[in-house]
């Protein structure tokens, strides 16, 4: 019961750290969202909200009209008066693709990264807001719609179309200079689950560790209960990744009007979920390498072959050692007698650089498996070159 339990609490857990770290530690929230300033898809949506709070507005068939009468007063032909007359539609077209123009280059700037980083920065607050309902900021949450107030982006914009040569844009008025984010119906719902997890904080994964610890101890094959855990850990975590991907699409699948840019709300939602996305592959990885690691260190056949034939070539490797020369003395005796507690103090340390390490990786459960098979050799080695000088007390002296 106490493993099953464990099971179902570290993807719990891992939800708890996620929500946890993106409310309360700004840093990691800004550095989450600052690559979004560069995003193809977040940047076109971008564009589009400038070009559309700016709204310049020139009545290209009037400016035409009254250009070609002017020269038709002045002796221009009637038929080149029409001709003058038709470029109206493409005056409306010129103006859009400079104020287009102009919002690329605003937001492809520096600038705007900048911008964008500062003000995520001071809204960092309306993360709270969006998942327990409390806080403020240039974020608003309103119905489950999340906003971002782009108001100093439209400021820059119109600037820069005055400094373009096009004057009516210094005529724009107060506009509403918010940006829709994402939105969702479900927000409401997900505040109080998002609450209830901040509350417990960092106590779910303790809890989750001790219940599980406790369920191996008093198992009564504990290697056995041992893969069974990491195993079902490891595969509540897989199907909470798919639920994750079954629940991007069906978010998609249902953006109301209000939403710009789907592709930009898919990659907001992308971003904001990269480090569950880690955590949970991480913990995919570690359980399968922590039940392979119980099964070979396990009474099996095949593991006592594997170790035996590890054994047999580290004798072999340090009888070659001795016949050239290298002896390890009484380390490698002392290594021989008390093997068995050195590798499980080397597991140990490992065990506790990965709890003490900040957002693991499936590199880093890789780089600590690679370190601890290290050391587990060097010590197969001193422990075979202490068998081999028992053996050869003459030799070794």
């Amino acid at each position: 019961m106490l493993i099953t339990l464990t099971c179902i609490l570290v993807p719990v857990s891992l939800l708890t750290v996620w929500a946890h770290d993106i409310v309360l530690d700004t840093g990691r929230y800004v550095a989450t969202v600052a690559p979004l300033a560069t995003d193809p898809a977040v940047q076109d949506a971008a564009v589009k909200r400038l070009t559309e709070a700016v709204d310049v507005k020139v009545d290209g068939p009037a400016v035409a009209a009254d250009v070609a009468a002017w020269l038709q007063s002045q002796g221009l032909p009637p038929r080149a008066a029409s001709a003058v007359k038709a470029l109206g539609p493409k005056l409306d077209d010129a103006v859009d693709q400079v104020v287009t123009k102009a919002a690329t280059g605003v937001v492809q700037s520096d600038a705007f990264a900048t911008v964008w980083t500062q003000a995520n920065r001071v809204a960092h607050t309306a993360v709270v807001k969006a998942l327990t309902g409390h806080g403020r900021g240039a974020v608003e949450v309103d119905d489950g719609t999340v906003t971002l107030d782009i108001g100093t982006a439209v400021d820059r914009l119109k600037e820069d179309l005055v400094a373009a040569g096009l004057t009516p844009a210094a005529y724009i008025p107060h506009v509403n200079k918010q940006m829709v984010l994402f939105q969702s119906d479900e927000l409401a719902k997900a505040r109080g689950a998002a609450h209830a997890l901040d509350v417990v904080g960092n106590w779910v994964p303790v809890i989750t560790v001790l219940l599980g610890l406790v369920g191996v101890l008093l198992a009564r094959r504990r290697r056995r209960a041992l893969a069974s855990a990491t195993l079902g850990a490891a595969g509540a975590c897989l199907l909470t990744a798919i639920a994750l991907v079954i629940a991007r699409h069906y978010y998609l699948d249902h953006l109301p009007p209000d939403v710009q840019s789907p592709a930009a709300a898919g990659a907001i939602f992308d971003t904001l979920v990269t480090f569950l996305r880690v955590s949970l592959r991480t913990a995919i990885v570690l359980g399968v390498v922590v039940a392979l690691g119980a099964y070979l260190s396990g009474a099996g056949r095949l593991p006592r072959t594997l170790r035996g034939r590890a054994d047999r070539t580290a004798d072999s490797v340090a009888r070659w050692g001795g016949a050239h020369g290298v002896h390890t003395g009484r380390a490698g005796t002392w290594t021989d007698a008390h093997r068995r507690r050195l590798a499980l103090a080397a597991l140990l340390i490992v065990a506790l650089v990965f709890a003490l390490w900040n957002h693991p990786t499936v590199l880093t459960v890789l780089l600590l498996v690679l370190v601890l098979l290290a050391v587990l050799a060097v010590l197969a080695l001193l422990a075979a070159s202490g068998r081999v000088s028992a053996e050869n007390p003459r030799e070794d002296s």
